[in-house]
């Protein structure tokens, strides 16, 4: 199926870049939904844009390409009937995401394919509601989406193999490192990854190995580094099994293995330090340190990803 007509549910902060990202594709029409009319409704997008063209990662010309494809409406009925492909951007709220696509699913084509964006939630349970759980499927975009390339493609228990390829064919179509995820595990891949790093970084500050800020130096200018153009596996693969397997015998015992969040994490929430937003977490933040830390972030990726295919 060619996928032409894609609406994004949802205008926060995800559906925005969601929306961004179909409408690089001078193929895609692209709808954004939201449950109320914005004064100017792409503030947001054209913000993301401008950004862009500053770093010269794209051009005035291709960013009013991608606006001129994105239509913002209030009207779920419109925004659904003509709709190849469909993506929720809700809140991580069970009830919320299966209600609406109970909602939606009678206003759809019986061809369109049903999408909903999540990081940990299971797209098997979020589409208990739905009729046709064959064109159900999970796609786990990375914040902020239009930089970050992957999106996890989870398959839930009833999805298609054809959904399953339709699904890749137009992520990848519009740019995005696409992976699948074969079973509809929590946290899919990568936050799996992602969680078991934070788990013993926290367990290395809590047993004092390290403070936080040595932590995070230990990553970003070692193991880090390489990431980007070596996997953990391709680098296990280049040292020799052999010696991974001889590392392993040394190391396993002594990481990490509780099952329970860190209570180092559960204290400093229980103070109310949450990070950036309250100026304290791990570390002490002033106003100024936290956007200079986002503004970094976002001219890194820029720069990363600018010559990515």
């Amino acid at each position: 199926m060619a996928i032409k007509n894609v609406t994004v549910l949802g205008s926060g902060l995800m559906g925005n870049g969601l929306a961004q990202v179909f409408a690089k594709n001078e193929d895609m029409k692209v709808i954004l939904r939201s449950r109320s009319l914005k004064n100017d409704p792409l503030a947001a997008i054209r913000s993301n844009l401008d950004i862009l063209i500053e770093k010269e990662a794209i051009t005035e010309k291709e960013a009013g390409g991608i606006l001129s494809r994105i239509t913002f409406t209030d009207d779920m009925e419109a925004a659904l009937k003509d709709a190849d492909f469909v993506v929720e951007c809700v809140p991580e709220n069970m009830e919320l995401k299966q209600n609406l696509f109970a909602e939606i699913e009678p206003l759809c084509k019986p061809t369109a394919i049903l999408a909903t964006n999540t990081s940990v939630m299971s797209p098997t349970l979020i589409a208990a509601k739905v009729q046709d759980k064959s064109r159900f499927v999970g796609t786990h975009f990375w914040n902020p989406p239009y930089l970050i390339p992957l999106v996890e493609v989870v398959k839930a228990e009833e999805t298609s193999e054809a959904t399953m390829d339709a699904t890749m064919e137009l992520l990848i179509r519009v740019g995005k490192k696409a992976v699948r995820c074969e079973k509809d595990v929590p946290g899919f891949i990568a936050n799996r990854l992602q969680h078991a790093i934070w788990r013993e970084a926290l367990s290395i500050v809590e047993r004092g190995i390290a403070d936080p800020a040595t932590v995070d130096e230990a990553l970003r200018y070692g193991p880090g580094l390489r990431w980007p153009i070596l996997g953990i596996l391709e680098n296990a693969d280049m040292i020799g099994l052999d010696l991974s397997l001889d590392i392993q015998r040394n190391i396993v015992a002594h990481l990490e293995d509780s099952h329970e969040p860190s209570k180092l994490l559960q204290e400093l929430v229980a103070k109310g330090d949450l990070g950036f937003k309250t100026g304290k977490g791990y570390q002490t933040w002033t106003p100024e340190q936290a956007a200079a830390s986002n503004k970094r972030l976002r001219e890194y990726l820029i720069e990363v990803t600018k010559d990515l295919k």
